[in-house]
């Protein structure tokens, strides 16, 4: 019994550019929040169009990553969870860096 397979050099070809951009991905540092927290990532979970809306409209004076680090877990949590859909920072960081992971992969 013969059968014939098709589609392997696509899937070949696929596969290839899912481990180049794995390979791209492993390399990166660190990611800006506007990368990480897209326009459409804010839509969709939180009531901000943006998250420098979002830290804008926020009761803190944020004029540097040293300022935002500064606002205490607890409180930003509490902002979070008010006007989000998740219910710590640490919930919407993992979101949205599974999201951001998944972009750069490719899927």
């Amino acid at each position: 019994m013969k059968f014939k397979m098709t589609g392997m050099k696509q899937l070949q070809n696929r596969l290839k550019e899912l481990e180049n951009n794995a390979e791209e991905l492993e390399k990166t540092k660190s990611i800006s929040f506007e990368e990480l927290f897209t326009n459409s990532f804010m839509h969709q979970f939180t009531s901000f169009s943006s998250m420098e809306e979002m830290i804008e409209k926020s009761p803190y004076t944020v004029n540097s990553s040293k300022d935002f680090a500064a606002i205490p877990d607890d409180e930003w949590d509490v902002y979070v969870r008010s006007h989000t859909s998740f219910t710590s920072w640490q919930e919407m960081l993992d979101k949205a860096g599974t999201d951001y992971a998944v972009r750069k992969l490719g899927f």
